[in-house]
């Protein structure tokens, strides 16, 4: 293995004598980079915000603008960083820069690093598209969720926007344009141990595996969304930590004719852009989990990995019938979703095992919707997440599947749900009658998010909302 290093705005900066727990935004700050900021610490505010390069979709290397906070500096040995500061030249603002001080888009200047690296991200995406001007695309192309995540106290988001609204495509000398022409660093085997901990990053899956079998103690991370928090937060230290995420073999999204196989390390964005609405339930639920910078990061693996009763994706896979791959150093089998959590945070994952890939049946069925219930529109927990997926034929349900979120210990399907609206008449009694059996569904709790008389209504209004969205028009 090679000395850890990174290439932060085009200097190469050791990695090598700092904790395993060290984020990359200490590192960057005590580096002398001080542009980005700690503001929240969880991935909520973004004031963190820098680019790393990492491989594109549409070109050989996009800019892709995470959290900070919340990764460890370790996961980008061998690997490119821009902060806001390595975006301007000495003589010159760079142009998302000078857009948000001509706009006022910068006041007190606390967040605006975090802006500016959320913005030039988007400004550098080489498939943006004028043609999708609109509620969230600006006449460039600039789409807003670039920027969700990013909160601002002083000048209100009009500025922010105007400024975003204002950036025209990237001169052809650009440095960080051209950089997409070239492929992205390819990973590197890392390990720094410092004070009786380590960070790992393997070269390949069996290695990854093996690593497992002989120390199943070993806590494996992929977008560390969860990981950051948990380090800022809650003050966790696992003396060794493995990183899964840039393995080739859970980096795959692969049709089959019988079903779609997605790798549990592909972050939410990727798979986003790689399906391009061919799952229409997913591409409902990406734009409401979490914000950019998070989704940019967060996997599937991850948020089903956690056990966690509130990861927004488990609703939605549920309603897909989704399976789960799991594999260890013995081999792999195949566990469908619904079986798969059984209790607080807890599932048949065994030690040494990992999620390889989430796999969706097909065919589809062509009714389906992600109904999320949280005190904010966007970037919140949710109070009730509920997935469906129905195929009504003739005007009669033939087949019915519903996942929740929020609403007990467990991600879980409606069974008794599914059961009440079974080959039944798609109408407004057989929706009444199910909607008493789906606000009893997972015995709703209370806690701090929401009462449990709340999330039992909240379940019944969602089938009638899912019921009045199909009976305009034709279904089957």
């Amino acid at each position: 293995m090679t000395i850890p290093q990174v290439n932060v705005n085009g200097r190469w900066l050791a990695l090598s004598d700092i904790p395993v727990h060290t984020t990359l935004l200490d590192f960057v700050r005590d580096s002398g980079l001080t542009g980005s900021k700690e503001g929240c610490a969880e991935g909520e505010c973004g004031a963190c915000a820098v680019l790393v390069a990492q491989p594109g979709i549409t070109t050989p290397t996009e800019w892709v603008a995470v959290n900070a906070c919340l990764l460890p500096a370790a996961s980008v040995d061998g690997q490119e960083v821009i902060t806001a500061e390595g975006l301007g030249r000495a003589d010159a603002l760079h142009p998302v820069q000078e857009a948000m001080a001509v706009r006022g888009g910068s006041q007190c200047g606390y967040c605006t690093p975090g802006f500016v690296c959320g913005m030039a991200a988007e400004y550098y995406r080489a498939d943006r598209d004028c043609t999708h001007a609109g509620q969230d695309h600006g006449p460039n192309g600039f789409d807003l969720h670039a920027l969700s995540g990013n909160l601002c106290r002083c000048t209100g988001y009009r500025p922010i926007r105007d400024a975003a609204y204002s950036l025209g495509t990237p001169p052809a000398e650009d440095p960080l344009a051209t950089r997409r022409d070239e492929p992205a660093a390819a990973p590197v085997a890392t390990e720094v141990t410092r004070d009786g901990r380590t960070y790992l990053r393997p070269r390949t899956l069996p290695d990854a595996l093996r690593v497992l079998a002989e120390q199943p103690e070993t806590a494996p991370v992929a977008g560390c969304t969860d990981w950051g928090v948990g380090v800022n937060i809650h003050g966790r230290r696992a003396d060794r930590v493995l990183a899964i995420d840039r393995l080739a073999e859970l980096r795959e999204l692969e049709v089959h004719a019988d079903a779609i196989e997605i790798g549990a390390a592909l972050s939410l964005t990727e798979i986003e852009r790689k399906l391009d609405g061919s799952v229409p339930l997913l591409a409902e639920l990406f734009p409401q989990f979490a914000s950019r910078l998070i989704r940019n990061r967060a996997t599937l693996g991850g948020n089903l990995g956690n056990g966690s009763p509130i990861g927004d994706a488990s609703a939605a896979l549920l309603a897909l019938g989704a399976e789960v791959l799991l594999m260890d150093s013995a081999g792999r089998r195949t566990v469908p979703l619904a079986d798969y959590f059984t209790g607080y945070r807890e599932s048949v994952l065994r030690p040494g095992e990992l999620i390889t890939s989430i796999r969706i049946p097909l065919p589809l069925a062509p009714v389906t919707a992600f109904h999320k219930i949280a005190k904010r529109r966007f970037d919140d927990i949710s109070s009730v997440a509920i997935g469906f997926a129905l195929d009504i034929t003739g005007g009669v349900v033939r087949r019915a599947h519903i996942g929740l979120g929020g609403v007990a210990a467990t991600p879980l399907r409606a069974y008794a749900t599914e059961a009440a609206l079974l080959d039944r008449p798609w109408t407004a009694d057989t929706v009444a009658a199910a909607q008493q059996v789906l606000r009893a569904e997972g015995t709703p709790m209370d806690d701090h998010r929401a009462s449990a008389r709340y999330r039992a209504a909240m379940l019944g209004q969602s089938l009638a909302k899912l019921h009045a969205e199909t009976t305009e028009g034709a279904v089957g």
